[in-house]
Order: C-alpha cells, then sequence, then structure tokens
C-alpha cells in the first residue's frame, strides 16, 4: 500500500516553476529521503502535498485521500515538522503543546511529556525565551505527540546539536518500528544514507533519480583510484566513465558498466594500488548535479 502518491504535481508561483510533474510514491512502513540543495524545490513539493499550497496541476494523495480536498482529515494522521517553526511568542511550551492537543481525537499527554524528556525540553519556559534549537525541539514534539501514521520531516536537525540529533534519530526509528511511515526531506547526505530506504533525488523542481540507498550505491557506480600510473591511460577512459580526475601519478573516476571489462583493462597497468569501492551517496548526488 503507498502512503503517499503524487502524480505530475506542478506548482508554479506566477511565471516562476516551483515544482514540475513530481511523480512518486512512497510504501507503507518506509523511511523516504527526499534530497536536493536548498532551493532544489523539496519544501514546496511537501506544502504543496501537505495541502498548505494548491497545486497548479497534476495530484497528491496521502492515505489514499486528495491532500486539496481531504487536507484536515489527512492531517489527523500526519506529523509534519516545517524546515522554519514560528510560535506564538508569549506562550510557554506547555500551553503550546496542549493547545497542538486539541486538534487530535486522542489522549496525547503521555506521548507529549515523553518526547519532551527525551529531548530535554523545558515546558515551563516561553517561546520567545528559547533558543533557535529549543524551537526545533518544539516542533519535534509537537508534530509527534499524536502518535501519527506518516511524518513529514523537512530539514527536521538543523539548529540541533549532535546528541540531540541522535536522541532525534533514534525516535524516528522507534515510531517506524511501530509501523509509522516516514518522509525525510535533507540536504544533508550523511542523515538520509543512513536512515532512510529508498531516495528521491529532486533538481531544479524535478525529480531526476529515484532509488534505494544500496542500489545507487552498489549498483550503478563503482568509484575508482588507480595509483602508481605512468602515463595518462587514456585507454581506460571508455564509456561509463565520469569524474574523471588526473593528478600527477593518480587517476580517479566513477565507472557504470561491465566490471569485468574495467578490471580486464586495469590489469594491463603497471600500479603501486588499485582501490575499487562504493561512492558514497554525496558522491552520486554531486554526479547527478554536475
Amino acid at each position: 500500500m503507498n502512503i503517499i502518491e503524487t502524480q505530475n504535481l506542478t506548482k508554479y508561483y506566477g511565471k516562476a516553476k516551483g515544482i514540475e510533474n513530481v511523480t512518486l510514491e512512497v510504501k507503507e512502513g518506509e523511511i523516504f529521503g527526499f534530497i536536493g540543495p536548498n532551493g532544489a524545490g523539496k519544501s514546496t513539493t511537501i506544502r504543496t502535498m501537505m495541502g498548505l499550497l494548491f497545486p497548479t496541476s497534476g495530484t497528491a494523495k496521502i492515505f489514499g485521500m486528495d491532500c486539496t480536498k481531504e487536507g484536515p482529515k489527512i492531517r489527523q494522521e500526519v506529523g509534519y515538522l516545517p524546515s522554519e517553526v514560528f510560535y506564538y511568542d508569549k506562550m510557554k511550551v506547555i500551553d503550546l503543546l496542549k493547545y497542538t492537543e486539541g486538534f487530535y481525537a486522542k489522549d496525547c499527554q503521555s506521548r507529549m511529556y515523553e518526547l519532551a524528556e527525551i529531548m530535554e525540553l523545558d515546558l515551563k519556559k516561553r517561546i520567545e525565551d528559547l533558543s533557535y534549537g529549543n524551537k526545533k525541539k518544539v516542533g519535534i514534539v509537537q508534530g509527534l505527540l499524536h502518535s501519527p501514521k506518516l511524518i513529514v520531516l523537512d530539514e527536521p536537525t538543523s539548529g540541533l546539536d549532535p546528541l540531540m540529533q541522535k536522541k532525534f534519530f533514534d525516535i524516528i526509528e522507534g515510531e517506524n518500528k511501530k509501523g509509522a511511515t516516514v518522509f525525510f526531506s535533507s540536504h544533508i547526505l550523511a542523515e538520509v544514507q543512513s536512515l532512510c530506504n529508498r531516495v528521491a533525488i529532486i533538481k531544479d523542481g524535478a525529480i531526476i533519480k529515484i532509488d534505494d540507498i544500496k542500489t545507487l550505491r552498489e549498483d550503478n557506480y563503482k568509484k575508482i583510484t588507480l595509483r602508481g600510473l605512468s602515463n595518462d591511460a587514456k585507454h581506460l577512459l571508455i564509456e561509463g566513465v565520469t569524474n574523471v580526475d588526473y593528478s600527477i601519478d593518480t587517476l580517479k573516476f566513477f565507472y557504470k558498466g561491465d566490471i569485468n571489462h574495467m578490471t580486464h583493462l586495469i590489469s594491463a597497468e603497471t600500479l603501486k594500488d588499485v582501490l575499487i569501492e562504493e561512492p558514497t551517496l554525496e558522491e552520486i548526488f554531486m554526479h547527478y548535479y554536475k
């Protein structure tokens, strides 16, 4: 079952393109990564998907329901943490969270206090007295206190120190193990690589790749480093070779193709060292953006 489905989802701001023909599916129970640099269209996709923006064309469904027509019903089972959080400055944290609880037809008190304790959030403070990181903690507790079936995270870790990031990821993994589906948008690739099952790469408002992490890293490309070359070895630069970097006696490149053919070519060289490894998600990401 698909929890999220978008079909040719498009949003224009006047003549300026936000996103165009974004089509993706997120399966029940998975942690789905959505990556791209700032301005690529991540937040526009999420806000349109959440029914906070009206699409120019295309459709978005969550739990099989149309996001534009049935937004209030959908949001009863969605926990959403936007990239930037804004609250009533004069309210105390506890009052804000109890106000939030009132939107849901369930008792959220126990989970609210549990999350606040894990995130070391002072419930007695006023919003105006909180640092940016502590305001982000409020957003995390607010988005998760009702134990949602779908968790939508837009750049969730900005402002959190490394210890709080680890606690936050533990919470998300715990919610996922209990059955929650997670849609995780970020430009920090290490986070996506360690947390997500599949990933979509967005560039200039359009999806350019959707694949699982393992396939992206293992099946598509190999990162090859040759040390001790006595020449530039141009005969190695066959079809499928990209991201070539040659310096003094070292040649580095990505290769997509028959690895047996490549190793046969390499075997003809007299070398000091050969390294064939999986590229990181960040290196793959940069490949798609070049």
